[in-house]
Parts: C-alpha cells; sequence; structure tokens
C-alpha cells in the first residue's frame, strides 16, 4: 500500500517535516513513522534552509570536514558555506571546509580511499545524517572516523530519535516530541509484526519501497 504522507504541524524556520505512519522496515529496526527528507537533500531552497537552521544550533566547535551520510551532500554543500561566512560568529568563518560522501565496501563497511584520507586524518570532522533512529550508522560513521585519525566534533540530522551518541550531543531540527507515538523496534521484537500487521514499505537512505 503506498505510504499517506503529510506535513506535521511543527516547523523550524522554513523546514517543514513530511512524514507517514504504518509499518516500516529499516536495515537495522522496524519503525512506525516514515520521515521522507527526499527534498531537502535535492531540492537547493529546501536544503539552504535546513543547513541555515543547523549553523544556528551547531555547538561552537572546529569543523574541517563534514562527512554527508544518506545523501546529504546538498545540505553539507549549504551547511559549510553557513558555517564559514561572516555573520555567524563562527571559528569557521573565512576558512575551507571539506565535503567527504560515505564510500560503503560490498560488506557493508565504510571505507575511503587513500586520495581521500588528508580529508579525515587530524580533521574535526562533523557527522552529517538525514535521519537517525537505531543510532548504528551513526556509530559506524564515529568508528571510521576514528579509524582513519579523525576527530568527530558533532552529530547533526534532520530528524533524531536519539539526543546523544557515544558521549556526542546530536542536533537535529526535529525530534520524537515532534512525532506523537513514535517508536522503533529491533526486528525480532516488533508489536506490529506479532499482530500480524503487513509492512508497508521498506526504507533505506534512498527513500522507501512499498510492498
Amino acid at each position: 500500500m503506498e505510504p499517506r504522507f503529510f506535513k506535521i504541524p511543527v516547523c523550524v524556520g522554513d523546514v517543514t517535516l513530511r512524514v507517514a505512519q504504518g509499518h516500516f522496515a529499516t536495515r537495522h529496526s522496524h519503525i512506525n513513522y516514515f520521515i521522507d527528507v527526499t527534498r531537502q537533500q535535492s531540492c537547493l531552497q529546501e536544503a539552504e534552509a535546513v543547513a541555515q537552521q543547523l549553523a544556528q544550533r551547531l555547538p561552537y566547535a572546529v569543523v574541517d570536514t563534514i562527512l554527508c551520510m544518506d545523501g546529504t551532500r546538498v545540505i553539507g554543500t549549504c551547511l559549510a558555506r553557513r558555517l564559514t561566512q561572516e555573520g555567524y560568529g563562527s571559528v569557521n568563518q573565512g576558512k575551507e571546509i571539506y565535503l567527504l560522501r560515505e564510500n560503503v565496501s560490498s560488506g557493508g563497511q565504510l571505507i575511503f580511499r587513500d586520495n581521500a584520507r588528508f580529508m579525515l586524518e587530524d580533521k574535526n570532522v562533523l557527522v552529517l545524517l538525514a535521519s537517525i533512529t537505531t543510532g548504528s550508522t551513526v556509530e559506524k560513521a564515529m568508528r571510521c572516523v576514528c579509524y582513519y585519525g579523525g576527530s568527530v566534533a558533532g552529530v547533526a540530522s534532520i530528524y533524531s530519535h536519539l539526543e546523544e551518541i557515544g558521549g556526542v550531543k546530536v542536533v537535529s531540527l526535529f525530534n520524537t516530541n515532534d512525532l506523537p507515538g513514535y517508536a522503533s523496534y529491533a526486528p525480532d521484537e516488533c508489536p506490529l509484526c506479532r499482530q500480524g500487521r503487513e509492512m508497508d514499505a521498506m526504507i533505506d537512505k534512498y527513500g522507501y519501497e512499498k510492498l
């Protein structure tokens, strides 16, 4: 069945959130909300609106590289521009910030080629995601940053189910307070499955595929 989308009655600046309720499966969990961030990932105007709000909320910290997960490179580009321009009182003003896109091996591990390692080694890296549910993707990214000799400067996302991951505060525009009844379950503990409720769609970083 095609998910029925609606906008939640909460705006953060010019950013709105489009969601659907149902029974959805991700790689790591089953969830009862699907958060559609396609427009924020793909539309320059909406990506700029997200970047503006995130830049205002990020802690005062040096950022050398933005690791763009979940197809957030457009948002990352806008955010780098915001963090380096005048008027934000940022330690990054006038700096060069690198944008690094995730690279996943056939085994599902994050890897980076030798020519990209300089963007991680001895660098302060901001991990940017579209949404965070279980935090497993963030943890993988944080381990990868450390493996390549970098330091995690922060974690940012449009939506997050978690306030902190690995001792690092998550900066997000929306959270579970904005989605009444939001729940995330381990696949073998999902009450919707136990009730015999059919799956509505499979979800990954590219979007959803209805079932």
